[in-house]
Formats: structure tokens, sequence, C-alpha cells
């Protein structure tokens, strides 16, 4: 019986060498970038001059520009704020947890997700930061020495323990997707021409030799971040819904909020993952190693989120209801058939809906059709913190209390601008580093040789 590792040859979708996977991963590092590249980076580009804009009137004016009021406290940069630190924590979980299980198929994928996790974290850490209304204060946050007197943070607080809890996932993230680069940076260093790149690789591989006692001790820091990074994922999420569970209000104090946040950021940021795939596959002519195969599996994963995403919206009406409070109950009636009603069944419609379609094959089998399944989902799961933080603010005990919440202008292009500033990231990440890693890669080539061989 043959001790072959257990490889789907569908993986790649063409026979080739340990000498040619460098070449083709760095082709589009190396040739000039093309117009859909281009484009694509322009309207980020563009975006994101919207959004600072925004921001920059809005410290100018005050936050007066922002459709608040005394009901509806949170809204727009808190839903932003939760909606990206999902998409942040799932790609570093996805990477990791597939390397943890010994999934050969995140050879293509994993690279990609932990960069949507660094730039999904960093719009993430903005919108807080916004939201103080004074952002030259942050530093207050921070937990140091001064000479304010009694002034200090309050460590009791959700949101005292989400500065702990992104800043430390954040560096864990970075070392994770940066160790991963290392071998690659080696590789490029050394088929480059250009003395200036040269030098520049060969400070990023840190020296990289190659040789086994290398291998040996990066294959052991690797498996012990992964670990720790799928570890932080769970807990760092967790924290972000005690945000919500912490409180007294109807429809956030609940004890699915921890498990259903994390699935919820799975879902969401295996959704951005796929569609950003689809687009580099494209712009960066990777077709020979994002495979088919590969979007087969991710849809999977997201068929299976979409089930559980929905057996958490049917377990909140059922405590809702099992609880007899009328608060509740009346939260949840009124997201369901009150003012709140359009919003709450697209949700269900993008969220649990529309990814039934990856139970048929055939939709399975075309790239276009799950990018506009992972594309319906990121904009359900953006509606969904809409729903959970503005649906709960805006009818509060006293009907004397209840007002309306409307975006403003200001509000809707600081949203753009986080868009713009994730894009044009993911884009030079795609312009001028391996999207996919060339080391595993080549491991996968030599599994695959040798399960031919045997």
């Amino acid at each position: 019986m043959s001790n072959a590792p257990r490889v789907d040859p569908k993986l790649l979708s063409d026979s080739m060498s340990m000498g040619s996977v460098t070449a083709q991963i760095c082709q589009g590092l190396d040739r000039p970038s093309s117009a859909l590249w281009w484009g694509a980076f322009l309207a980020a580009a563009t975006a994101l001059g919207i959004g600072v804009a925004a921001v920059a009137y809005q410290l100018r004016v005050g936050i007066g520009t922002w459709g608040l009021n005394n009901t509806v406290g949170w809204a727009f940069d808190i839903t932003n704020f939760v909606f990206w630190i999902g998409i942040g924590h799932a790609g570093t979980f996805i990477s990791a947890i597939l390397f943890l299980f010994r999934q050969r198929w995140r050879t293509s994928v994993g690279r990609s997700a932990e960069a949507v996790t660094i730039f999904a974290v960093i719009c993430a850490a903005l919108f807080p930061i916004i939201h103080l209304g004074r952002p030259w204060l942050t530093f207050w946050m921070f937990p140091y020495p001064n000479f304010r007197g009694p002034l200090w943070i309050n460590f009791r607080s959700p949101l005292v323990w989400d500065v702990f809890a992104i800043a430390t996932y954040f560096t864990i993230s970075v070392l994770f997707w940066y160790l991963g680069l290392l071998p690659d940076f080696a590789s490029i260093r050394e088929r480059t021409r250009s003395r200036l790149r040269r030098k520049i690789y060969g400070l990023l591989s840190l020296g990289w030799t190659g040789s086994q006692q290398t291998w040996m001790r990066y294959e052991t820091v690797y498996l012990l971040i992964a670990g720790l990074a799928t570890a932080l994922v769970i807990s760092v999420h967790s924290i972000v819904s005690w945000d919500f569970a912490a409180s007294i209000i109807p429809g956030w104090h609940s004890t699915v909020f921890p498990p259903y946040f994390v699935i919820g950021a799975i879902f969401s940021g295996m959704a951005m993952v796929l569609a950003l795939t689809a687009l580099a596959r494209r712009m960066m002519h990777l077709e020979a190693f994002i495979t088919v195969r590969h979007f087969d599996l991710m849809s999977k994963v997201l068929l299976f989120g979409s089930l559980v995403i929905g057996l958490t919206y049917v377990s909140e009406i059922f405590f809702a209801l099992y609880s007899g409070d009328e608060f509740e109950l009346f939260v949840y009636a009124n997201r369901i058939s009150g003012t709140t009603w359009g919003l709450y069944h697209a949700m269900i419609i993008l969220n649990v809906g529309l990814p039934q379609l990856i139970w048929f094959r055939r939709i399975r089998a075309s790239i276009p059709a799950l990018f506009f399944i992972a594309v319906g989902i990121s904009v359900g799961m953006w509606i969904e913190r809409f729903v959970i933080v503005m649906g709960s603010l805006h009818r509060d005990y006293l009907p004397a209390n209840w007002a309306d919440y409307t975006p403003t202008w200001i509000e809707l292009a600081t949203l753009l601008g986080s868009f713009g500033l994730f894009f044009v990231l993911y884009l030079l990440f795609c312009r001028f580093l391996p999207v996919i890693s060339i080391s595993e890669v080549k491991q996968l080539v030599a599994d695959i040789a040798r399960r031919e061989e045997t």
C-alpha cells in the first residue's frame, strides 16, 4: 500500500515542473500591469479619495454631519466596524485552520485570505477612531502612565477589550502572513535580475537559505502561529459580540451572540475571499493554480456557513418567544414586520436563500455565478450588522423616545472610502507580492508527481 499523500490532482490545471511554478506565479510581478488592474485601481483610489474628503469634512464641521440622534447613538460607523472586523477575523482563520487540518486546497487561497485579514482589520480600526468624534484624542484609549489625574480607561468595558483583542490579533495575523512569505521572497530574490529588487527581496527574506534546518524551524513556528491564530479568532470575535451581549438592550443581550458572530465572520470572510480570488485569478492570469475545484470547495464552505447562519436566525426568534419578555418579543416583531422589515427580509434572502443555489453542481462550476453569490452574501452580512445595531436602538422602551435613522451622504461616503482603502491595499498586494504561495505549490507538485508514480 502506498504512503504517498492524498492529493487532489484537480488543484492544478496543468502539469508543471518545479522551475515553472516560480516563473508562472511571478509573471504578474514581472510584466506591466494590465488594463483591468489599472481600471480597478483607479476606481478604488477614487473611492478612497471620496472617503478621505468626507472624513476631513466631518472633522472640520463636527459630528452633526452624521444622521445620529438621541435614540440611535450607534449606527453606521459601528455597523461598518463589525462588518470589517468580521471579514478580517475570517481570513487568517480560514488559512490557519485549513493548514492545521492539512487541506491542500488552501495553497491557492490561503495567502489571499491572510491579506484580506490584514487589510480588513486596518479598515475596521478606523471606524472606532472616527466614531470618537475627536480622533486626535484616540491615545486616551490606551493604558499608559499619564498626567491627567484620575482619568483612566475602564478595564471592565467591552470596548477596551476590543482594543487589546484586535491589536493582538492584528499582530499575530501579520506575523502569520509574513512568515509564509519568507521562502517566496527568497525565490524571487534568486530569479530577479534587478539589483535593487534583489536587495529589497533579500532584506525581506531575512537571509533565508532553504537548508533543511531552516525548513524544520520554519514549519514548527508556522504550525504554532497557525494554532494561536485559530484560537484568537474565536476569542476575539466573541469579545466583539460582548460589546452587544453585555448590554441590557433587547435584541442584544443574547448568549448566542459569541458563536453567532464567529460563524458570521467565517461566512462573510469566505464570501469576500472567494470574490477576491476570482478577481485575482483574472487580473494576474493564475488560472493554472486557481482552478474550478478551488471554487467548488470554497462554495461548499459558504453553503455550510449559510445553513448555520439560518439556524442562528431561527434560534434568536425561538429564544425571544421562549423567554416571554415583551420587550424582546417586540424587537424581533419590529425587525420582521416593522420599520426594518425590508432590510430584515433582504438579509434572510441574501444570507440564507441565495447560497442554496450552491447545491447545484452547475452553479459550483460557474465562477461568475459564485462571484455573484459571494457579493450578495457580503451585502447581506453588512445588512445583518446594520439590523442588529440600528434595529435594537430606534425603538426604545418608551414610544416617546422612538426615532428613525437615515445615514447622511457623509456616512455613505465614509463607507465607500473604506472599500476604496481595502481594494487599493489588495490590488497593491496582488501587483507586488505573490498571491499564491510558491513553496506550497511546489510541494503540491511534488506530491502529485509522487502520487502518479505510485
